[in-house]
């Protein structure tokens, strides 16, 4: 359920007790509208390390880019705080148009990484990355589990890929070297990632 809030000081005193209370880390301000995320679960912050690990080895080991664990976007200098997201995982690839400010990155990562919680909405995010340049966003969902490559294309971020347990398609990235696959395990979900060197390989059981 959404909750609008129009009262002021109510506003300023909730905002604030969620930064008391350090829950507002993911919190986020879409073209002046203030979003309360829910606060990410176990299994959500250990798919953000996993990642953020695999692609730090890929691409940054390798002198390719840098790799962050969320980060504030924006599409403007000043004022940046009125309008920004915060992808779960993004990287910069070397050449990227995106400025570091910082605070804040100044346009979109070359790749991110989106994990969908219950009560969020971050298929929603897709036109604002397109808005700043986001090469790829590759979104995780988890009830049930699918991976989605959305891709810039004319503009807009378009499905390029999906991999569900049932299908067990890889999807190629065009951004970073690798492909990632779901598979069902005997334990649970394995999310495969596949370096295109085809040597390097990661599974993330979930």
């Amino acid at each position: 359920m959404a909750t609008l809030i129009t009262d002021p000081q109510f506003e300023r005193e909730l905002i604030a007790q969620r930064q008391e209370w350090g829950v507002d880390k993911f919190d986020e301000v879409w073209d002046g509208v203030y979003v309360m995320a829910p606060m990410a679960n176990d299994e959500h912050q250990f798919l953000v390390k996993e990642l953020t690990t695999v692609l730090t080895i890929a691409i940054d080991w390798a002198n390719l880019g840098q790799t962050r664990p969320g980060v504030n976007v924006s599409d403007r200098r000043e004022d940046w705080k009125s309008n920004f997201r915060i992808p779960d995982v993004a990287v910069f690839l070397n050449g990227t148009k995106a400025e570091n400010c910082g605070a804040f990155w100044l346009g979109g990562p070359d790749f991110g990484v989106e994990i969908i919680s219950p009560g969020d909405r971050a298929l929603l995010k897709l036109p604002f990355y397109a808005s700043v340049g986001t090469g790829e966003i590759l979104v995780i969902e988890r009830e049930p589990w699918a991976l989605t490559s959305y891709r810039l294309h004319h503009g807009e971020m378009v499905e390029a890929g999906k991999s569900t347990p049932e299908n067990g398609q890889a999807i190629d990235s065009a951004v970073v070297p690798m492909k990632w696959q779901l598979l069902q395990g005997e334990e649970g979900i394995n999310i495969q990632i596949t370096h295109h060197d085809g040597v390097q390989q990661w599974l993330v059981n979930v």
